[in-house]
């Protein structure tokens, strides 16, 4: 082929559209046919490379006996097509990396070139298989970096001219000019895309030139977010930018890290120009181009309405919606960090009834005020926190601080009494006149630390303090202590209790006054623990309420007692069963289920099982108490308040209940003797009880002198020590033989 034809060959191939559209495979087509054509070639093909050059791409080959382009990606190092006729690609897992470096450096490598022919030996399987004698393999680069390979290949030995070789290297610097075109039309492309996608972008997209700190490029959303005309921003400095404005060595800082090869991000809460805030969300990450400059890409969006969520979340998560204080979830780390210190813990008192009487929102209305005020004294004496613990609990966190170096106790004493009077103070609620009634008990966090919890301490102390008898308000001491020792080890040694059965029942009589005989017994458990000897539930009862005990022994008091019960009844013993119902008990939602099972179980005869709960704790949850009742009378058990006279009874509720009696605290009975007073409750709740058609049992009582006022009084039945204390069931028993005749049950 001479050299006209060559540049005429040539012409064809740059003038060609697929050349100028920049399409390569078409582009390697055309030139694999002419190649093929004017060389009388075997074979030629070209790769294109991909960037580990063990694989390439191949995209065009022909052959003398079918002509066939093609392109196939290739899965493994110089893996080539193995159909029958697309023979021409090398078949070997593998090239030598220097065969690459020797087209960089000197474009094409000849296989008749002694010099070379170390280099095309790897293929020589290859040779033999397709009769191969001369190959001329020219690289196809841009900028120096080869992107491909242009094979010509012949059965026959073949001289290579000069002018032919260099005529081979011009088609593949056509090649290498398409691809040049179609990698510039794809750029072009993905250039056009990222710029429209960063537009329509509702995040922030911002490139800076870390070098010279100069905003190269931001899309409309900054505008949108901050205000901010973007031609103040599109080719400024980046000090011009919100989060740099107030604060311009952070972007110093910035850049530091950038260089660094770190990716900075964050949240931060800014400023606009017009002095409204937002938070912003950013991403940025650096980059270096090809000409080594540094840049960065900076993604960021206003994330305002998600960090306000979250901060209400936050809000929400540690604080009482109610009285806008922090929670007992947010107080109680704050509390567990403290070592010294007061822990003020303030309880109202009567508060459930206020809040059943009164309703709900007088109720909250109530608790909004006392946390007023609760605010105002931890503002005036710098407190470190105030919360609303529980329902109607507050606490607050006092520094040690707050009383001067040098003064005392009494000093401390005023400050609480302080608190304890102006929470006192009546309160308009609803146009009427409240008057909150406080307990407080104080914790010096120190005079603990290490040994108990300060929370614990003082819910120890509060109960000392609503029992006193005018300023309920009480410091933890050290009697304090020894009792919240003395308890913890009561509660350690109950859980033994309970797995290892060390309770018993001993069973009081009940007298009836009218018949002098007697109709019943109260069931009263006793513990034998294996250090203290026999515990009455005084010293024992309370600690088991406070830590859910109260249910499983609870559990066990109630079916021992039925089962106790049937006995009786076998014997043909007249007697009813009274048994005491914690609150935790009485509420906890299986109470019901259990007296069903064990009423069906033990076959008890209706109306001889009474239930014995205090009248406070029946107002805990009036709606569900008087539901459960009236389950319970169903099943045909009584039941008894307990303790009457003491809490906070109101007649409008008792009419509610179906209730079989009242029993009348000792307390009205042991100075019913000495004390017009306690003469006229007694009577009172006698006359109450009979308008009511309610039967009545006077408990603690001891002396002739009792007897007589009650049985004169019209009340229907008394226990005591007059009669009998508290015995175990062998002794009752015997109790019971010699006093054979017992009277008929009646309510």
């Amino acid at each position: 082929m001479n050299r006209k034809e060559q540049q005429h060959l040539l012409e064809l191939i740059v003038n060609s559209s697929a050349k100028q559209q920049g399409d390569f495979t078409a582009t390697s087509e055309l030139v694999c046919q002419h190649l093929r054509v004017q060389f009388d070639a075997s074979f030629v093909s070209v790769w294109l490379l991909t960037d580990n050059d063990g694989e390439h791409n191949v995209v065009g080959n022909t052959n003398t006996n079918d002509l066939h382009i093609c392109a196939q990606n290739l899965v493994a190092s110089c893996v080539v097509d193995t159909l029958e006729h697309h023979p021409s690609l090398r078949q070997t897992t593998s090239i030598d990396p220097d065969f690459f470096n020797q087209l960089r450096l000197h474009r094409y490598i000849l296989s008749s070139d002694e010099h070379q022919q170390q280099l095309v030996e790897q293929f020589s399987a290859y040779y033999q298989q397709h009769n191969i004698s001369s190959s001329l393999d020219v690289a196809i680069r841009i900028n120096g970096h080869i992107e491909g390979v242009l094979s010509i290949e012949h059965t026959e030995p073949r001289k290579w001219l000069k002018a032919d070789i260099q005529f081979a290297v011009q088609c593949a610097d056509q090649l290498a000019l398409t691809l040049a075109t179609r990698y510039t039309y794809d750029s072009n492309e993905q250039i056009y895309l990222l710029r429209n996608a960063a537009e329509q972008s509702e995040h922030v997209v911002m490139l800076v030139n870390t070098d010279t700190k100069i905003v190269e490029y931001v899309n409309g959303a900054h505008e949108k977010m901050t205000g901010l005309a973007r031609q103040s921003i599109e080719h400024h400095s980046a000090l011009n930018l919100d989060i740099f404005r107030t604060n311009p060595r952070l972007l110093d800082v910035i850049v530091k890290k950038l260089h660094d090869k770190e990716v900075v991000k964050g949240n931060i809460k800014l400023s606009r120009v017009d002095g409204s805030q937002y938070w912003l969300n950013y991403h940025i990450t650096p980059f270096i181009t090809e000409l080594g400059k540094h840049y960065a890409l900076v993604s960021s969006y206003d994330n305002s309405s998600e960090y306000i969520h979250k901060a209400e979340l936050e809000r929400l998560a540690w604080h009482c919606n109610l009285t806008g204080l922090h929670n007992r979830s947010y107080f109680t780390p704050v509390l567990d960090r403290a070592v010294d210190g007061h822990l003020i813990l303030i309880d109202l008192m009567g508060f459930k009834r206020f809040n059943d009487t009164h309703g709900h929102e007088q109720g909250d209305a109530l608790l909004i005020e006392v946390a007023r005020r609760l605010k105002h004294f931890s503002l005036t004496n710098k407190a470190i926190d105030v919360a609303r613990v529980g329902s109607d609990e507050f606490a607050i966190l006092l520094p040690n601080n707050v009383v001067k170096a040098g003064d005392t106790l009494a000093d401390i004493e005023q400050i609480v009494k302080r608190l304890y009077l102006n929470l006192q103070i009546p309160a308009v609620i609803s146009r009427e006149k409240v008057e909150p009634k406080p307990a407080i008990a104080v914790v010096d966090i120190q005079s603990v630390a290490g040994m108990f919890s300060p929370l614990s301490c003082a819910d120890i102390t509060l109960q000392y303090a609503k029992n006193k008898s005018e300023m309920h308000y009480q410091f933890f001491n050290a009697d304090l202590l020894d009792a919240f020792t003395y308890n913890a080890e009561i509660e350690r040694d109950l859980q033994q209790a309970i797995k290892g059965r060390e309770f018993e029942l001993y069973y009081q009589p009940l007298m009836d006054l009218q018949s002098n005989q007697y109709i019943g017994a109260e069931a009263l458990i006793r513990w034998h623990h294996p250090k203290k000897g026999v515990l009455y539930p005084g010293s024992f009862i309370n600690i088991a309420e406070q830590t859910g005990m109260i249910i499983p022994m609870g559990e066990w008091v109630l079916e021992t007692a039925c089962k106790q019960l049937n006995l009786w009844q076998h014997k043909n013993v007249n007697i009813a069963m009274h048994v005491n119902v914690a609150a935790r008990q009485f509420f906890s939602g299986n109470l019901y289920e259990q007296v069903w099972r064990l009423v069906t179980r033990y076959r008890i005869k209706p109306k001889t099982l009474i239930l014995e709960i205090t009248e406070t704790e029946l107002m805990g949850d009036i709606r569900f108490a008087i539901n459960l009742c009236h389950e319970l009378a169903e099943l045909g058990v009584g039941l008894a308040i307990d303790d009457f006279g003491t809490g906070y009874s109101s007649m409008k509720y008792l009419k509610q209940f179906p209730i079989s009696k009242l029993k009348i605290d000792r307390s009205f009975i042991m100075d019913i003797s000495s004390s017009r007073e306690s003469r006229e409750i007694v009577s009172a709740i006698i006359a109450m009880a009979k308008a009511l058609n309610i039967s009545l049992t006077a408990e603690g009582v001891e002396t002739k002198e009792q007897e007589a006022f009650l049985s004169s009084s019209a009340c229907h039945h008394a226990q005591g020590y007059l009669y009998s204390p508290a015995v175990r069931v062998s002794e009752f028993t015997q109790f019971i033989d010699n006093h054979s005749a017992w009277a008929p049950l009646h309510n």
